[in-house]
């Protein structure tokens, strides 16, 4: 499902197969979305029991179990978004933290709001989202002789910033370096349901390896459900620490309150269990983002930047350090001002990679696909559903004026 805003929450209801009815739609900011009819879930006077009811569990179990990743109920749990899910499990399994450059945006305030300290490592040349296996030696051993306690390791098969999918065997060398130094992996797989090339792409959970040493976490929104309805899962290892740990979660979902809103819940359940139209939408959605990522693509190297081939998800990540010289003569000299000139640039943020932990010299950005699709609902659903997206006019302009900001770089 196309959830950068390029889907009415009423569409997106109505692909869960529950009805609508006139009074049940209200115009917000010119749109006509479903506010009410929820599965009956609207009607329940009690809410979702911290770490998620037994409906929605078994349906996170199953959406896991389908994907090779045997679950039971009582190894999952599931809170009111990803962020304040990753907050618990990192408060819950202690020590510092370590995690790839770059890194989701929202990863290293989590850690800094528990007063850790968190140490990135630089990724392999292939991909984002995993660190490369020597460099994580190395940090950990400087970082036990700088008396530090690492103890967790996240990481992202399909990453966020990059829009890559890392290859088996990186995976697999930089989970056994993990383990081997005693870290215990979280392992964000939000993104995996957004292959641009699925029939081609291999994709290995760390889970499936290191089954014992691996928490899994997936924020919904990233394939399923709307980014305003927020609902995460996590998978806890089938281990006694395992068990522990995921008691340790609850009680920090329990504190925070992020408890997941009983509408939200009953939906989510369905969507987990990966009806026709909830998978066809996700396909439609994942097709039409590795169309226009392509286009963006080839004009961000026309210009002589670089980036990634883009692989997965929503967003591509730019490195703009071979056009240094012609930034400087527009007073861009690092990854705020250049955060700065392409959001006024574009119309639309750009945010620049020290956001994502890369150092601030460096030019880097990431763009997003999803404001290329259109500037109404109208447009957006009209770029899901064209067999041809990229000759619509709304979506050729925006095109023409990445490239021209791009062009004008050279």
């Amino acid at each position: 499902m196309v959830t950068d805003g390029s889907s009415t929450l009423g569409h997106v209801i109505e692909s869960l197969g529950i009805p609508l009815t006139e009074a049940a739609r209200v115009p917000v900011d010119g749109r006509q979305v479903a506010v009410s009819h929820i599965p009956r879930a609207g009607e329940r006077a009690e809410g979702e029991p911290p770490g998620g009811g037994p409906e929605l569990c078994e349906a996170a179990g199953g959406y896991w179990w389908r994907r090779g990743l045997r679950s039971r109920p009582d190894e999952l749990a599931a809170a009111a978004g990803a962020q304040a899910l990753l907050f618990a499990l990192i408060g819950a399994y202690g020590g510092d933290v370590l995690m790839p450059r770059p890194c989701p945006v929202w990863w290293t305030p989590q850690v800094r709001l528990l007063g850790r300290p968190a140490y990135h490592v630089p990724t392999p040349a292939e991909c984002g989202g995993v660190p490369d296996p020597f460099a994580l030696l190395e940090t950990v051993r400087r970082v036990r002789a700088e008396g530090g306690v690492p103890r967790l390791l996240l990481l992202s098969v399909v990453d966020d910033p990059t829009a890559t999918v890392a290859p088996p065997e990186t995976v697999r060398e930089a989970c056994e370096a993990a383990v081997g130094e005693g870290l215990h992996i979280i392992s964000d797989e939000t993104w995996r349901d957004t292959l641009h090339r699925p029939h081609e792409t291999v994709l290995l959970s760390p889970a499936e390896m290191c089954p014992e040493d691996v928490t899994v976490i997936s924020d919904l929104a990233g394939a399923l459900t709307p980014a305003s309805w927020p609902v995460a899962v996590a998978r806890f290892p089938p281990t006694e620490q395992g068990i522990v740990r995921r008691a340790r979660t609850l009680d920090i979902l329990t504190a925070l309150g992020a408890v997941v809103a009983a509408p939200i819940a009953a939906a989510a359940a369905h969507a987990l269990g990966e009806p026709g139209p909830v998978t066809a939408r996700a396909v439609q959605a994942a097709a039409l983002h590795a169309r226009v990522a392509a286009a963006a693509h080839r004009a961000v190297l026309v210009s002589g930047a670089l980036a990634r081939p883009p692989q997965a998800g929503r967003h591509l990540y730019v490195d703009l350090g071979p056009l240094r010289s012609r930034l400087a003569e527009r007073g861009v000299n690092d990854s705020m001002e250049l955060e700065e000139y392409l959001t006024d640039r574009l119309g639309t943020p750009v945010p620049g990679g020290h956001r994502f932990g890369d150092e601030l010299g460096a030019l880097r950005v990431r763009l997003a696909t999803g404001p290329l699709l259109g500037a109404t609902p109208e447009q957006r659903l009209e770029s899901l559903t064209s067999p041809t997206p990229l000759e619509l006019p709304h979506v050729a302009e925006a095109l023409r004026t990445l490239g021209t900001a791009f062009d004008e770089l050279r």
